[in-house]
């Protein structure tokens, strides 16, 4: 269970960044934490200050930003009185339950046997003759 909740926080912190490159409206390249490389066809600017004509860049450029948690701090004053009490039961009859017993205890220990006054079994015999 320790292991589980390790690897959530360390997959809730985790911060990455997916870089992707698109050439006329398809996929191309695609990166994890850093830059792509592109396909080679980016058009470059024109020289020239006075030139007006432009085309259209067939290729585009797209970052994906996931950012993990910064704050891993459990509010425990929150939690309401009721909620703690049942949170401690909730606990001790877990780690109760799985209790190992090792003597074999037997509940017929405390008493002694009954007295006998008669023979019973003489009692209730029938014999043919």
């Amino acid at each position: 269970m320790s292991l589980v909740m390790a690897f959530v926080v360390l997959f809730s912190t985790l911060s990455f960044t997916i870089n992707m490159h698109y050439c006329g409206g398809a996929l191309v390249e695609t990166a994890i934490s850093h830059k792509v490389k592109g396909c080679g066809m980016e058009m470059e600017k024109p020289s020239t200050d006075g030139c007006s004509i432009t085309k259209k860049n067939c290729c585009d450029d797209k970052q994906l930003v996931v950012d993990g948690q910064d704050e891993l701090q459990l509010a425990v004053d929150k939690i309401s009185f009721e909620k703690q009490i049942f949170i401690t039961y909730f606990v001790n009859t877990y780690i109760n339950l799985f209790e190992i017993v090792e003597e074999n205890i037997s509940s017929y220990e405390d008493y002694s046997p009954p007295l006998v006054v008669k023979q019973l079994y003489k009692i209730d015999e029938t014999y043919l003759i």
